[in-house]
């Protein structure tokens, strides 16, 4: 999403600047950084390092430098919990993501990414909370990816309806979205809705891999529909991609319960 680290010595240079607070430009006048410009800079250095995962340790460093300068600012504030998420710092991420909300307005990113860490320790209500603020924001150039994520928390809450509402609309606004078509074909096929089951798969098969789900739910489809080439396929390569998957177990069974 970023673009590539600036160089270490690049990076020096930017922090010598900010460290004295002002720039020598080979003119004679002397210009003022400016304070903002300074935050902006050592959140862009610590989401550069983190993303790349080259060096944590600076990348911690440029969010506690920029916070030091604005001990406010949302930006900082993400970096660091998701930065201490990925150190399994979970207590102190949560802290860092409240800070971010707290002081940033309208801050759909945060609330994107709070969701999917509350999400993954199984705080569905607390995961959907977040979602749906996220997906609110019609500015929101991600607002598919924060339906997808409603949809994900409401199905672990048996919210079915709300689920499947939020990956149509989800697919509405990009209609290759892998996770809301895979979903959607196990929604339908759940119901009995074989057809739409097929229809929703097979539009996640023309663009996307293969995946354990994908593969048994296309098998049982196929089966429903007495395709025994086609099921054979998707057998076929459920053994040989993913032969120790919970997917894979289930094939078994199913196999050993036919014969």
């Amino acid at each position: 999403m970023l673009a590539k680290s600036l160089s270490l010595p690049l990076a020096g240079l930017l922090l010598s600047v900010l460290l004295t607070g002002c720039v020598t430009t080979g003119l004679p006048e002397r210009q003022e950084v400016n304070l903002d410009q300074a935050v902006k800079t050592h959140v862009q250095l610590g989401l550069r390092y983190l993303q790349t995962g080259e060096n944590r340790d600076l990348a911690r460093y440029h969010f506690n430098k920029a916070l030091e300068l604005g001990k406010r600012n949302p930006d900082a504030h993400h970096g660091l919990a998701m930065l201490y998420q990925v150190d399994g710092e979970l207590d102190v991420a949560e802290e860092h993501f409240r800070k971010a909300l707290r002081y940033g307005d309208d801050f759909s990113m945060a609330q994107t990414n709070y969701g999917v860490f509350l999400y993954r320790q199984g705080r569905y209500e607390d995961a959907l909370e977040q979602f749906e603020k996220a997906s609110s924001d019609l500015t929101y150039n991600r607002r598919s990816y924060a339906l997808t994520n409603y949809g994900r928390a409401a199905v672990q809450l048996g919210k079915t309806e709300e689920a499947e509402r939020a990956f149509t609309r989800a697919l509405a606004l990009n209609e290759n979205l892998p996770q809301p078509l895979l979903e959607l074909a196990e929604m339908k096929y759940e119901a009995g809705a074989y057809a739409q089951a097929k229809q929703y798969l097979d539009r996640y098969s023309e663009k996307h891999r293969q995946v354990p789900q994908s593969l048994w739910l296309g098998i049982r489809i196929e089966k429903i529909f007495g395709n025994r080439d086609k099921e054979r396929s998707y057998a076929l390569a459920l053994r040989n991609l993913y032969p120790y998957s919970a997917e894979a177990l289930e094939y078994k069974k199913m196999m050993a319960n036919d014969g």
